[in-house]
């Protein structure tokens, strides 16, 4: 199975890698920088597999660079959970 296809795969997987960069030392707005330009990839690279990767590439699509930001910090929020 595809990673993206299951919205819970996904999200675990994003919060492991965020787990290991706080182990690591990185700071919280690297974590957001690295999400913001992950998401900027995947929204121009990667069709949505399901209803929450497209409601999350809408929300994407419709922000400026500062509404991105906080987008990014949001989702790194929900996967450090």
């Amino acid at each position: 199975m595809y990673i993206m296809d299951n919205w819970y795969d996904w999200k675990k997987t994003l919060g492991k890698a965020v787990d290991l960069g706080e182990t690591i030392g990185m700071s919280d707005k690297t974590i957001t920088s690295i999400a913001e330009k992950v998401g900027t990839y995947l929204s121009n690279n990667v069709n949505p597999h399901n209803d929450e990767e497209r409601l999350l590439k809408e929300m994407w699509d419709a922000a400026n660079e500062d509404e991105r930001q906080v987008l990014a910090k949001l989702v790194v929020k929900i996967a450090d959970k």
